[in-house]
């Protein structure tokens, strides 16, 4: 371990010097003086007593809603009528998404674990920066630049993103990143990508109104998005709406059909599918001869995919597989959607582009209510996949294509050898490189890893392992917090100003409109802090706020498929109601908006539009590819020691991934078990001699984990059901991932139940 260091001198030291001359004296006070809110006051342009609008911070639904304020400060929210995501609608996480920002253990102070006692005591921003710089610098010394790492998230603006990708990279010499969108939406990037060019989700949600066949697989939107259900129940067209899932979802329950497949036989039962649909003739020949490649490859590989097979695969009744074929091949505007049920699975990515094939095969991409339709989780996880800097080049570039790189440094006015030439490693990558020995210093970036990964208890012992941890996040408390060496206090949504990008593309406003509290600050300037402590704030002269930044976000968008340079500014947006992109400069001069200063908001036709109308893909030759493998078997599946398969998933609208935000909301609380439960098939139950009420013990290879039995028939027989967002559950998950797109797999391993305590 790095032995600490003294605290340094307050007055006339190199370290006072560089927060005066690169954040002048506002921001060198505020940072060494508790209490000062310099970078926390309200915008001007906000009145006192007026209400405006922001984008949601929790899921990419990306809703819209109105703050109401009092005395130029935050005080209640309720549904934007007017955003087209929402159109009025808001779920419990936003009508509450200001409580967690006023709860009482916010952190307001950096953190210093004191090495004789143990005990994280409170330092100044000055201590904080000198001992990230000095600590991180002696680690990189000592073991080589690529010893450190972050671990990020889709949870903070797309401008921060962006900043902290280039610092960590350009700036201090590190390579190796990731962001915990590989927990959740690394598939659909890797699929989209190699399928169709880009990873380009192509739909609108205008679309969930005007299909007549929804095709939802591994996908519960009446709980995991819920405002994405009621444009569902808005539809006027009476769909048909199918449901692939092992549960009787809440969705499941009020779908036209509901395909209870086995866990993990939906590769092989959409194989099945489009070879039915090509025994019936339900292929877009025109479509397929003129817009994509490979399909008659992929029509002789899913022969082999009869019915008989299916059925023996999935479990399923022959009646219930011939009645998903009729839904399908009757629909003329069918859309395909999947989320973690799909994304979070051994072969997860040839799933996905089976999806794909099914709409490419079809014709149904490119039109009103179609398309192959990826549902994001996290708020801007899809900021995260195009601007992080992570694994992949700003705009969806390759680090190691040097015509990207170049172009990237054109845009930047850096040296080309700023960029780097290779991508680093991906999430469970560094995870192995802490045990290796590689990766000696880490941060984490608003994330809370020792709950989230898979594995949990390996990465919390790995955790003991490193030099130096330096945690950055709302609270001192999560259970990665508590691991830290050094903890940084950082602002959260409606205390900072940004943008996040929706599941549907759409690039929305996010406003300051709290005080972040005591020292707290938004990451994007805690980023700046950083520049300058380690010395590299030159490269960054340019990124002196968020929009600053946006704006240069568009000239590297510009040419790509994501190009949004005609979107004028952050006021273009808000009077937009936020913008999809691509919305070229020419895009924005067709719409009337020209792009200029005094943008206003968009014509109606262009509040919702959707990719491909033209049959056009981002791949060479404009065509779409078949990509397809054999199924495989998962990496663990019961056995008489283990007998279940245990899935996970999303327990209530009310709960937000580790709960570290939604616990600390006294009615979000209300809306859900605060204990963990499990649940349970009659036939198990009775079986195992369990009743209710009582307790059940689950035990994987991994570890164990007691909770309150619910016994209920939505779950199948010979498998159990736990929500992810409670403390142990990912105690009992096991370490096997996409080999494409190295997600992990959370929703099937094997695990035995006995009574409980």
């Amino acid at each position: 371990m790095i032995a600490p260091l003294p605290p340094p001198p307050v007055a006339k030291t190199p370290t006072n010097t560089w927060l005066r001359e690169w954040h002048g004296p506002l921001t060198a006070d505020l940072v060494q003086t508790p209490g000062r809110f310099g970078l926390g006051r309200i915008p001007e342009r906000l009145k006192p007593d007026a209400t405006t609008t922001v984008v949601c911070g929790f899921c990419a639904t990306g809703c819209g809603l109105t703050v109401h304020l009092k005395d130029g400060v935050a005080v209640n929210l309720s549904a934007d009528p007017l955003y087209p995501v929402n159109l009025g609608m808001a779920c419990p996480k936003g009508w509450e998404a200001l409580t967690p920002l006023a709860a009482p253990d916010r952190a307001t102070t950096p953190l210093l674990r004191n090495a004789s006692t143990g005990a994280m005591e409170p330092v100044s921003w000055v201590r904080a920066m000198h001992e990230f710089t000095t600590k991180m610098k002696a680690v990189q010394a000592a073991h080589g630049p690529e010893s450190i790492a972050f671990l990020s998230t889709g949870q903070i603006c797309t401008e921060e993103m962006a900043f902290l990708g280039g610092l960590f990279r350009s700036g201090m010499g590190g390579r190796h990143c990731d962001s915990n969108t590989r927990q959740c939406m690394a598939t659909a990037h890797v699929a989209y990508k190699q399928s169709l060019g880009f990873d380009a989700p192509p739909y609108t949600y205008a679309d969930f109104e005007e299909s007549d066949c929804l095709v939802f697989v591994g996908s519960n939107p009446c709980i995991a998005h819920p405002i994405m259900w009621q444009r569902v129940l808005r539809n006027p067209h009476h769909p048909s709406i199918v449901v692939l899932d092992p549960r009787r979802t809440e969705t499941a329950m009020a779908a036209t059909l509901h395909v209870p497949l086995a866990p993990k036989s939906d590769l092989t039962l959409l194989y099945g599918l489009a070879a039915a649909l090509l025994e019936k003739g339900v292929v877009d020949r025109r479509f397929v001869d003129a817009h994509t490649e490979g399909f008659a490859e992929f029509a002789a590989f899913v022969a082999a995919f009869t019915p008989e097979r299916v059925c023996a695969a999935s479990g399923l009744a022959r009646e219930t597989f011939d009645e998903l074929v009729r839904v399908v091949a009757a629909g003329r505007r069918v859309s395909f959607w999947w989320t973690m049920g799909v994304n979070q699975g051994h072969e997860s990515t040839r799933t996905a582009q089976a999806l794909i094939n099914l709409a490419l095969m079809t014709g149904n991409i490119g039109r009103p209510g179609t398309g192959a339709n990826s549902i994001t989780g996290q708020c801007n996880a899809m900021g995260s996949r195009l601007f992080a800097n992570a694994t992949g080049l700003a705009g969806g570039r390759d680090f190691r294509d040097a015509g990207h790189r170049r172009e990237v440094a054109s845009v930047l006015g850096w040296p080309e050898e700023c960029v780097p030439s290779e991508p680093g490693w991906a999430y469970d990558q560094i995870i192995d490189g802490i045990e290796s020995g590689a990766i000696r210093g880490l941060w984490v970036v608003a994330t809370n890893t020792a709950h989230s990964w898979i594995h949990q208890g390996r990465f919390r012992e790995l955790a003991a392992k490193l030099d130096f941890l330096v945690v950055q996040d709302l609270y001192a408390d999560t259970d990665t917090a508590r691991m830290g060496h050094l903890f940084l206090p950082a602002a959260g949504w409606g205390e900072k100003e940004g943008t996040f990008i929706n599941s549907e593309r759409r690039i929305g406003l996010v406003k300051r409109v709290r005080r972040p509290p005591g020292q707290a600050l938004s990451d994007f300037h805690i980023f700046q802090l950083i520049a300058a402590a380690w010395g590299c704030g030159g490269l960054f002269r340019e990124w002196r706020s968020p929009e600053a930044v946006f704006q240069i976000l568009k000239r590297l968008s510009a040419g790509r498929p994501c190009d949004f340079s005609g979107i004028a500014d952050y006021r273009h947006l808000d009077a937009s109601g936020g913008v999809q992109w691509p919305f070229t400069v020419a895009d924005a001069t067709e719409s009337g908006v020209g792009g200029g200063p005094e943008a206003g908001a968009l014509p109606g036709k262009w509040r919702e539009r959707r990719l491909f109308e033209d049959g056009r893909f981002f791949l060479p030759g404009g065509r779409a590819r078949f990509i397809f493998d054999e199924p495989r078997t998962p990496a663990e599946v019961p056995d008489a020691e283990y007998p279940f398969v245990l899935l996970t998933g999303r327990g209530t609208s009310a709960q937000w991934h580790t709960n570290t935000r939604t616990g600390r909301s006294d009615v979000l609380r209300q809306l859900y078990p605060a204990e963990c439960y499990v649940e349970v098939h009659p036939d198990d139950a009775a079986r195992l001699g369990l009743t209710v009420p009582g307790r059940v013990r689950l035990e994987t290879r991994r570890g164990t984990l007691d909770a309150n039995l619910y016994v209920t028939p939505t779950v199948p027989a010979g498998s159990v059901f736990l929500p992810m967002h409670y403390d142990g559950v990912n105690r009992l998950t096991a370490s096997s991932f996409d080999p494409h797109s190295r997600q992990p797999s959370y929703k099937h391993c094997a695990v035995r139940v006995t009574r409980g305590n």
